[in-house]
């Protein structure tokens, strides 16, 4: 029987869908074939040894942080090295690191210094229900002895002395490692005791040879909209309480010479809330500081009758945070220093007040002006 002229074209558009349909696997399995076929040649002529794989870049350099930057790279070449900060580290034991090159596979083994450690001391800690604090050693040691470091012996009695300390670190990561890279060892750094990693930047300042403060937070006059977070020791509490608050802080790392008000402004300007605090220092064979922001304190008149070694900064030197505020406020300084020896300075560890520190810091030692942990300056300084 003769097929229907009206089904054939039907059919032949069928026909050439199927054949359309066997095609394409065919395709794909060539496609794949050529991309194996590249790869492999690729593979063959590539001087990879590792394949592509992850890379860590390490730095030989001795003050250059712990832990190294992570750099992915492909085909085992390029990506970034970081160098560590530009000063020396303080002299320590040395340990053998093998550097593979990534490109080549050649390995070279290399000498660094690694800084030496600074252990707190058993002795003087004591344990409290938030964990270990300060406490003066069996022998009368106290923990601002224990932890203070050396000024500079080259200065003699009528030099300027100056104590800067960089407070807030911590906080932000990049401005805490500007702080680490930039400040020379006489600079005092002040940690906050809200930082994850406060245990290892206390001992990492101590190992580079800053004197380390405890950032105690305090009652603004704006609490509770100002929150200086938990824990914060506030007028309305008792004694005891604002007692176990500082305990709290002060149990968060070790191996700081003193304490430094943060924020404060009713707190310290209310003598019975603030005595406790102050008498719990002394005891514990600290120093306390005080940042300047609170012109009505009471804190110089109970430290001095707890016989509590005491500093107050004169010169907040990011309060007008620009290079001409701070600069201005650096001259302030320097004139404070020669009038009366001894001169106190705060600042946050914002980039721009760490760049116009460290050159000021530079510059003023050609003037006769000498940068000296806050320890130095602690004992000699007057409350009024």
């Amino acid at each position: 029987m003769a097929e229907d002229e009206l089904t054939m074209p039907l059919r032949g558009r069928a026909a050439r869908r199927r054949r359309s349909r066997a095609v394409l696997p065919r395709l794909a399995v060539g496609a794949l074939g050529v991309a194996l076929a590249v790869f492999a040649g690729w593979a063959l002529v590539a001087d990879d040894p590792y394949g592509g794989e992850p890379m860590i870049a390490v730095s030989a350099d001795p003050s250059a942080p712990a832990e190294p930057e992570r750099v992915a790279t492909a085909g085992g070449s390029g990506g970034r090295v970081y160098q560590g900060p530009d000063r020396a580290a303080p002299a320590g034991h040395s340990r053998i690191v093998t550097i593979i090159d990534g490109s080549t596979g050649q390995r070279q083994e290399i000498k660094i210094a690694i800084p030496a450690e600074a252990p707190v001391k058993e002795a003087l800690l004591e344990t409290v229900r938030h964990g270990s604090v300060p406490r003066i050693g069996p022998d009368g040691m106290r923990p601002a002895q224990a932890y203070a470091q050396v000024a500079d012996k080259a200065a003699t009695p009528d030099t300027p002395r100056v104590a800067i300390i960089i407070a807030g670190l911590g906080i932000g990561s990049s401005t805490t490692e500007d702080a680490f890279a930039q400040m020379p060892a006489a600079v005092t750094f002040a940690l906050t005791p809200y930082a994850s990693d406060a245990a290892q930047l206390a001992a990492r300042a101590r190992a580079a040879g800053h004197e380390v403060l405890l950032q105690v937070p305090m009652e603004p006059a704006d609490y509770p909209d100002n929150d200086p977070g938990p824990q914060t020791l506030q007028v309305a509490l008792t004694p005891q309480q604002n007692v176990d608050h500082l305990h709290w802080a002060m149990s968060r790392f070790q191996g700081y010479v003193g304490l430094i008000n943060h924020t404060g402004a009713r707190f310290t300007v209310s003598e019975p809330s603030l005595s406790p605090i102050l008498r719990e220092t002394a005891r514990r064979g600290l120093i306390y500081v005080e940042d300047g922001s609170v012109p009505r304190s009471v804190a110089g008149q109970i430290a001095g009758a707890n016989n509590l070694p005491y500093a107050r900064a004169r010169v907040i030197v990011d309060a007008v945070p620009s290079r001409a505020g701070i600069d201005r406020a650096l001259e302030r300084l320097e004139q404070i220093a020669r009038e009366r020896g001894t001169a106190v300075a705060v600042s946050s560890a914002l980039p721009v007040a760490i760049d116009r520190i460290a050159r000021w810091i530079e510059d003023a030692k050609a003037r006769g002006i000498t940068v000296v942990p806050i320890t130095a300056v602690a004992a000699r300084a007057n409350p009024n």
